[in-house]
């Protein structure tokens, strides 16, 4: 199972998704306690990338070890070393790769077994055949032991219920063959999943109460545009912070957001004058780049920029419409001089693309109450 752990490694420029686990892999009669990186594409790491079929090899040569000798030597590198005594273990060659297999199906996004069992249980309750109890059960003996408590999501009942239903009256239980099933368990099981069903056809209709999670618009992406002057007809460009946009504050008007930002960010009253006279943003940069930063500045830019933006959108109201005009885009902002304001093909932080949703959603709330 995934959980949390969620990692990638990149391969021909493409990122694949990947998660990992502990094990023990087993080199010159040492074992270490590690970590198999499990990929997207099928691709272990095991100290070395391996296609899943090289991956059962290892297991099967016990280079991934699944049973642990008492006395045996095992390390945790740079942690320390031990012996074990009396070591246990569930897990087997046959186990451990099923797992494995499921969390590829999981990262692409497919049924692993347990949403197969789940699924063949779905056709057996909308057609209780004998054949269709049949596949179900199969499709239950095929999750890894190890993991069928969880099928069911339920910490109380675990998978009793599962195990019941595809026993059926009078069969017995998969974990435990001589143990039969009543009528009355076999009812109770059926009742469960049909109360299940219910519930989970009701938890799909539900709306989130703070509404949806991720936006319903296509990302706006803002690439580099280095205007020279305002745009008779502006477009989204005018998002960007260099674009001549006059903005006053503190009875100072700055030719844009960028003068400003840049001003506000030197030390010393001659080199804020110099960059605020500069020709362009960008100039206005490259000046302060060679001055002093104010003291602190890396703790507070965040905010300046924010109130920044915030007045230039208040004084231009045409601007605004076209920020408003985004929806509720994620905004990809790129600055090349800094990967904490840009995105930059996913490398940055995007800070700049935040705070223009963040100005976008006070306007849209001044906007709603207004209205």
């Amino acid at each position: 199972m995934i959980g949390n752990r969620i990692t990638h490694r990149m391969a021909d420029g493409v990122r694949v998704p990947g998660t990992w686990r502990h094990a023990f892999i087993c080199n010159g009669g040492t074992y270490f306690l590690t970590d198999l990186f499990i990929y997207a594409d099928g691709i272990v790491d095991c100290w070395d990338l391996v296609t899943l079929d090289e991956f059962e090899k290892k297991l099967r040569s016990g280079w991934v070890a699944t049973s642990l000798p008492d006395g045996g030597s095992a390390s945790a590198h740079h942690l320390g070393w031990w012996t074990f005594g009396e070591p246990d273990t569930w897990l087997t060659p046959e186990l451990l790769l099923a797992e494995v297999r499921d969390t590829v199906d999981e990262l692409n996004g497919r049924p692993d077994s347990t949403g197969r069992c789940l699924a063949a249980v779905d056709v057996f309750l909308a057609d209780r055949t004998e054949e269709n109890r049949s596949a179900a059960r199969a499709a239950y003996l095929a999750i890894p032991e190890t993991v069928r408590h969880y099928a069911l999501g339920d910490m109380d009942r675990k998978d009793r219920p599962l195990q019941v239903l595809v026993a059926g009256p009078g069969g017995p239980l998969p974990s435990r063959p001589d143990e039969t099933v009543s009528q009355k368990e076999y009812d109770h099981a059926v009742t469960y999943f049909e109360e299940r069903d219910r519930w989970r056809a009701k938890a799909r209709s539900r709306v989130p109460a703070d509404g949806a999670t991720h936006s319903f618009s296509p990302a706006v992406k803002l690439p580099h545009s280095y205007p020279q002057r305002a745009l008779e007809h502006p477009d989204k460009r005018c998002l960007r912070n260099d674009y001549p946009a006059p903005l006053t504050l503190d009875d100072v008007t700055y030719p844009s957001v960028a003068h400003a930002y840049w001003a506000e960010s030197v030390a010393e009253p001659e080199a804020r004058s110099s960059v605020l006279a500069a020709e362009t943003g960008a100039r206005a940069q490259t000046l302060a780049a060679g001055a002093t930063r104010r003291e602190g500045w890396e703790r507070t830019r965040t905010a300046v920029m924010a109130r920044l933006l915030r007045a230039k959108y208040e004084q231009h109201p045409d601007l605004a419409a076209i920020l408003l005009a985004t929806g509720d885009a994620t905004l990809i902002y790129d600055d090349a001089d800094s990967g904490f304001w840009g995105d930059n093909g996913g490398r940055g932080r995007n800070w700049m693309g935040r705070l223009l949703e963040l100005v976008r959603s006070e306007l849209a709330a001044d906007q709603a109450h207004v209205d």
